[in-house]
Order: structure tokens, then sequence, then C-alpha cells
């Protein structure tokens, strides 16, 4: 069963790498769905994958890479069918 997440990360995760990082960690982790920066400075992702897997990203959201200051990840249900991680533009 797949759960799908909508995940809103604000705080210093622009400029950072941190979409970069998010792709490589999705992928390892077995995660499908999209990350994108928002022009209100913060990251927006939605994420499909097993409970584990969700739960793993997730986590990993809430630290980013190295330079990123995560203040808050917001986490809501998601919707849609994903069969790869990507990075999008700009919304």
């Amino acid at each position: 069963m797949s759960e799908v997440r909508h995940l809103v990360i604000t705080g210093l995760v622009q400029g950072v790498g941190y979409r970069y990082g998010m792709v490589v960690a999705a992928r390892r982790l077995d995660v499908a769905g999209w990350v994108r920066n928002r022009r209100d400075g913060s990251v927006e992702a939605m994420v499909a994958g097993t409970a584990e897997s969700v739960a793993a990203i997730t986590d990993w959201a809430r630290r980013g890479p190295a330079g990123a200051e995560v203040a808050h990840v917001a986490v809501e249900l998601g919707s849609g069918e994903f069969t790869e991680f990507e990075q999008r533009p700009t919304a």
C-alpha cells in the first residue's frame, strides 16, 4: 500500500542544495514524487511510497542537507501517482 504526503518545508531551505539533496535521498529510499522551490522561500514536496519510506524521507526533510536550517515541516495527506522522484520548476 502506498502512502502519499504533501510537505512544505520552511526555514533556510533555498540556495543550500535542499532540492538536489532530497532527490538523492528519495531515490535512495525508494520514494517517488517531486520537490520544488516556492516563491515564498519555502520548499514543497509530494512524496509517495511505503509507510516506512515516507517516514524516512519526512525525517530527512526535517534535517535537510548540510547548510540548511529547517524551521518547520508541515505534513498533510497528498494525492497522485508517481513512478520516480523529480525536481520541478519553482511555483
